[in-house]
Formats: C-alpha cells, structure tokens, sequence
C-alpha cells in the first residue's frame, strides 16, 4: 500500500508541476531535463489545439497574452472529459466561469470563442438529419414542419461572425447578433444571420417541434400579432419565403411518416 501511495503522490506531483511549473515543484526524482519535455508537449498541444480549434481569437491576441491565458486555463480549469474534442468546451467553462475580466481580454472573448467553439461541435456532432418527405410549395405554411437537429441558433451581443483585424467592437450594437449554424446535406458547417423576425419564427418552430398539429402559419400569425402588424398577411407572405429557403438548405424538414 504504501509504494501505491508513493507512486499516487508521485502522479499527482507531476501532473501538477506540468500543469502550473512555476509554482509547484516537480517530483524530486525526476531529472529536469526529462520533466522539461512533458512541460513542452503537454502545454504546446493544449496550446496548439486550441489555436486551431479559435483561430480568429488567437490570431487577434497579442501571442504573449494568448500564452498567459493557456496557461492560466491549465492551472485553474480541471477538465472533466477525457476527450481531446471537449477540450475547447472546457476552455468555455474556464471563461465563463474562472478566468473573469483580465486586463487586455477583449469585450467580445467569450462570445467569440463561443462562436468558434459551436463551428467544431456542430461539425462533430453525431446527430444525423432524418430522412425528408417531399412537399409542395402551396402547403408549406401548413405542414408539420421540423428544426434539424444540425440546425443550432445563438444570440450574440456582440456580430461575432465579423470580427477580425478589421473589424474589432469595444462595446456590443444596441441590437443583438441572431446567428443560425447549420450542417447541410453535404455536411458542410453554414451559417445565417437571422433578423428578430427570422429568429422568433425559428424559435417558436422548435419550442412547438414536438407538435404535430402546430404549423408555420400559426407561428407566423403568433409573430404578427406580436409585432402588431396591420396586415398579418405581409408577414405570413414574407415567412413563407424564409421557410422555402431553409427547406432547401436542409434547415427545416418533414418527417416522411408525417403523411405529407
């Protein structure tokens, strides 16, 4: 029992010592030149892949910053997958959750990893589009129409989809960035920029998706009344061409056991 004790407290000194070397000794066994190998390979893949899987933030962060923050992430963040895919999502956590407002970090970090991070998770995701039942156009706003499971919408207050060296915001628009991220037939990652309009129909055909009786023309008639348009048929008229297009990119479907 006790060299398992010995060896256990030996992992965790290493471990530690990799993760935070300036502040925790390495194990007094182990030749420095050795553990200056695990300190390298360990933070510069942590360190690379996420400059892969963020390379927009990265490449707008100062590398000095950036370096900071990765290892800041590393000695504050415990990682509760083992999978190298979740890493980004456990560099969200440590964002949204530990790391707070450091002095340089740009308004828009968490948003924009976040932004990146959906990009690789929706190009990952094991969810598969079922198959669809053709439909005519006529029937559109009546049939039973359902969301994609690869079709994910985000709010945003920052317009993350066009930050870049040309364009960095100190402070969020007045209105909030509607961003829908879909995976087409092709499994090609894609995007949208909705308006409220657009995103309010979307959100109501997946707050109602598990309704068979609930249609496109009911969420466009609950959108009208919401807006207070005068005309309801305006907006019904314009939802219906938002609805077509999302159909052909694979967006929307209907079950082909929906009878349609």
């Amino acid at each position: 029992m006790a060299e398992t004790g010995d060896f256990q407290a030996t992992q965790l000194a290493f471990a530690a010592h990799i993760r935070d070397p300036a502040h925790r000794p390495a194990p007094a066994d182990v030749e420095d030149r050795r553990m200056a190998v695990y300190r390298e390979l360990f933070f510069n893949n942590i360190s690379s892949f996420l400059a892969g899987t963020l390379p927009v933030l990265h490449q707008l962060l100062p590398e000095a910053q950036w370096q900071a923050m990765m290892r800041d992430f590393l000695v504050r963040h415990r990682c509760h997958s083992p999978y190298f895919l979740d890493i980004p999502r456990e560099f969200l956590t440590y964002l949204e959750h530990s790391r707070g407002t450091q002095p340089g970090d740009p308004p828009y970090l968490y948003e924009l990893a976040h932004y990146e991070w959906a990009e690789l998770a929706l190009s990952v995701a094991d969810e598969q589009l079922p198959p669809a039942a053709g439909i005519a156009e006529a029937e559109l706003l009546d049939a039973p129409l359902q969301v994609s499971p690869l079709a994910w919408p985000f709010s945003y207050r920052f317009p993350v989809h066009r930050i870049g060296p040309d364009y960095l915001p100190e402070a969020p628009p007045a209105a909030p960035t509607y961003l829908l991220l879909y995976r087409d037939p092709d499994d090609e990652v894609r995007f949208i920029e909705l308006n409220a309009v657009s995103a309010r129909l979307l959100a109501l055909l997946l707050e109602h998706g598990g309704d068979p009786d609930y249609t496109a023309r009911q969420a466009l008639e609950q959108i009208a009344g919401e807006l207070g348009h005068s005309d309801p048929d305006v907006v019904i008229a314009g939802g219906r061409d938002i609805l077509g297009d999302w159909l052909d990119r694979g967006i929307l479907y209907i079950s082909a056991g929906s009878g349609h």
